[in-house]
């Protein structure tokens, strides 16, 4: 099976929610994305900040949209800042943020969708993403 299923990316939200909280991170929005970018699952804690879950939804669409993961994108930014902005012209309604938090998601090295994370830090938003793809038993790509 290579699709991304509905159980798959619910434990993905859940699992990264909770090491969100087992991180004492601020209040997480996850958002996963099937590999045609199309919404699968998404949770959003009580206190997230305004346009979390938006901010999460261009990191994951991001990832898709250059098929890496949003760390590399921010990497590219900073060396190519017109092509990205360029790119995130394209990117659709969905967007493109280039900062880490937006992770590509496999599964036996065939891309099945993305999770885009937003709340925290950057990085920690990472660290909560790669825990869900674990707990889901999916490897992930950060760009890294």
């Amino acid at each position: 099976m290579s699709d991304l299923t509905l159980d798959a990316a619910s434990t993905i939200v859940t699992a990264a929610l909770k090491a969100g909280r087992d991180l004492g991170l601020k209040p997480l929005a996850v958002v996963v994305l099937d590999a045609r970018g199309a919404l699968k699952a998404a949770g959003v804690e009580d206190g997230t900040s305004l346009k979390r879950a938006e901010i999460a939804t261009g990191k994951a669409n991001g990832a898709l949209a250059l098929g890496i993961g949003s760390r590399a994108i921010a990497r590219r930014a900073e060396e190519q800042a017109y092509f990205v902005a360029a790119v995130t012209h394209v990117a659709g309604p969905a967007g493109l943020i280039p900062v880490p938090g937006g992770v590509l998601i496999k599964r036996d090295g065939k891309l099945v969708g993305a999770v885009g994370i937003s709340g925290d830090t950057s990085d920690n938003d990472e660290k909560a993403a790669l825990a869900g793809i674990e707990a889901a038993g999916l490897q992930a790509e950060t760009g890294a």
